[in-house]
Order: C-alpha cells, then sequence, then structure tokens
C-alpha cells in the first residue's frame, strides 16, 4: 500500500491533535504531504501538548476549540477527506466519579461531529478510536470482535455507545466510517503528568527518575502493548481501505506481555530503574479486567496491517525521547 499516493495532496482534519495518539498522526501525515488540520480543546491534563507537534508546527492547522462546538464543527468538517475523531475524556479514573465529562465529550461530541458531517461533508472517510475496555473482562482469548461488550466503567460504556452513533451514520446516513478498537498504545509524546491512564510510559517516567516500578498484584496480568507508530501505521491502512467500511477492527499485539515482564525490560533498557511488587489501589481494582490481548486476524486480512515494533525497541525508542525532552511532558 502506498500510503504518500493515498495521503498526498489531500485534506485531514484529527479531533484531539495535540494530544498522544493525534500529534503522532498529524506528523505522519504531514510526511505523506497530507494538509492537517487539528481541533483540540487544550484540556488540562488530558495530554495535549504544543510541543508535541513541533517538528510541523508551521504546516499544521490549529483550532483550539471543543468537539461540542457545533458552529465551528459544522464549518472545520467542510472539504476534508478524512476525519480521524481521536478527541474525548480518556481519564479511566475520573470517569468512576463524575460521568458526565464522558457523556458530553464521547457521546455528545461524537453525535456533533457525526451530524456536521451528514450536513456539510457526506463523503468524507471517517475513523474512530474507540478502546479495548469496550470488551470488559475477556470471556475468552483473545479477544476477537465478536466478542460480547460488557464494559466496567463509564468511560467505555461512553466509547461503545460512540461507535454505535457512528454506525448508524455510516449504515442509514452513507458517512463512511471505520471503527477502530485499540489496545494499551504507548511512545512519545503521550502525557507523563500522572498516572491515570497510560500505564506504559508512566513506568517509563518512573525508570527515567530511578522511582521503584509498581508492580500490582503478582504482576502475571498479560496485555498487548503497542507501539504508538504501529498504531498510527493502522489508522493510516484503515482509512484508505475500502474492505474496512463499516467494520470494527481491532489494533494491537497478538503476542501478549505481562507487566512483570515489561517491568523488567524497562530494568534493563534504563540504568538505575528498579521495580518492586505493589497490592492493587481500590480504585484500579475495582476497573481490573484480568488478562486481555487482541485478535487481529480481521485487520490483519481486510487491511493488510500487523504489528511490526516489538516491546524492547519500542521502549527503547520511547525512553529515548524523554530522556531528550523530558522538560516538556514531566
Amino acid at each position: 500500500m502506498n500510503l504518500e499516493q493515498e495521503f498526498g495532496g489531500k485534506r485531514a482534519l484529527i479531533t484531539g491533535g495535540m494530544g498522544f495518539i493525534g500529534s503522532n498522526l498529524a506528523l505522519a501525515l504531514v510526511k505523506l504531504g497530507t494538509r492537517v488540520t487539528i481541533v483540540d480543546s487544550m484540556i488540562p491534563g488530558y495530554g495535549g501538548n504544543l510541543f508535541n507537534i513541533e517538528p510541523a508546527a508551521q504546516e499544521i492547522n490549529a483550532n483550539f476549540c471543543d468537539v461540542l462546538d457545533v458552529n465551528a464543527i459544522n464549518h472545520l468538517v467542510r472539504g476534508q477527506d478524512f476525519i480521524f475523531h481521536l478527541a474525548g475524556q480518556v481519564d479511566h479514573i475520573l470517569s468512576l466519579s463524575d460521568p458526565f465529562p464522558d457523556i458530553d465529550l464521547n457521546i455528545k461530541g461524537t453525535a456533533v461531529m457525526m451530524e456536521a458531517c451528514r450536513r456539510h461533508n457526506a463523503g468524507v472517510r471517517f475513523i474512530f478510536t474507540g478502546t479495548r475496555g469496550q470488551y470488559g473482562p475477556a470471556v475468552s482469548l483473545p479477544v476477537s470482535e465478536d466478542a460480547p461488550t460488557n464494559p466496567k466503567g463509564i468511560y467505555e460504556v461512553s466509547n461503545l455507545t460512540a461507535e454505535k452513533i457512528i454506525q448508524v451514520y455510516n449504515d442509514v446516513h452513507n458517512i463512511h466510517s471505520v471503527l477502530l478498537r485499540l489496545t494499551n498504545i504507548y511512545g512519545p509524546r503521550a502525557q507523563m503528568a500522572h498516572s491515570r491512564y497510560g500505564v506504559v510510559n508512566w513506568f517509563v517516567r518512573l525508570a527515567i527518575e530511578k522511582t521503584p516500578i509498581k508492580v500490582f498484584g503478582d504482576g502475571l496480568i498479560r496485555r498487548d502493548f503497542l507501539f504508538v507508530d504501529d498504531c498510527v501505521e493502522a489508522l493510516l491502512m484503515s482509512a484508505v481501505t475500502d474492505q474496512a467500511r463499516g467494520q470494527i477492527l481491532n489494533v494491537g499485539v497478538d503476542h501478549p506481555t505481562n507487566f512483570l515482564a515489561l517491568a523488567k525490560t524497562l530494568v534493563e533498557i534504563c540504568p538505575g530503574a528498579c521495580w518492586e511488587y505493589a497490592e492493587f489501589t481500590p480504585e484500579r481494582k475495582a476497573q481490573e479486567p484480568g488478562d486481555f490481548f487482541s485478535d487481529i486476524r480481521k485487520i490483519r486480512k481486510l487491511v493488510g496491517w500487523s504489528p511490526k515494533t516489538e516491546l524492547a525497541d519500542g521502549l527503547r525508542q520511547t525512553v529515548d525521547y524523554y530522556m531528550k525532552f523530558g522538560r516538556h511532558y514531566w
């Protein structure tokens, strides 16, 4: 697949584009010759960071507005060839105590986006990034797209609802849409100020600071940790694959790693890093779904995508980035 040919000279809108995945996607699109527009409300603590797009800041059109701003979104969707909808409330812990940001940003915000597309740009390709948390605890492993959805938190419920809204606009209003369920993404340009989401990146900060990495329980819970560059490639390839239209696709790694192995790998990479066992906090215990890793046969078959970056290589790139630019994230 020639992504430069597919995206060169096209226009793309990224909601949440100053954040972790959005900024990496924006930079990749700029390299492909795409005219990129970012929408981000820069809510404190969510990861929006001007430094994230610094390598291509002059080539990206940034709009600091909310996805709930109907007039702004109606204007911004016009003329776009692709819309990557990444904006939303992403704090799992916050959703336990205050469900309304999830309902507003993830559900109503998605409805605003889809209605704007229906009215002003029905020919756009719309790519949504949900979460593996929409499944809830795994009934069987690996978890396929046909698995039951029984999410354990309002954040995950709101993502599942947003996905259903988009499916309606795909099926009823003919808005070309692709629905991705992302696993545990890590890598450069993630927020590093707190540990409420992004466990791998938080482990990276602890390793760099030589603070003991807390491995909860016995550390043997398994996850599929996906490097952000591989995630971005999945978004790009899914966006231009006709067979992906209307499909729910897992974006993950089909060979999992446990948290103990993750911590030990970071200790090998980061001189002076260390780890220790710890008890689960009540909040983490309430939302811990146990082992989870994705069945990615569907996206491999339909799109031709599979992850390329081994965990140790991805962790080295992540550590190197924050060793160099940590002052912009700590």
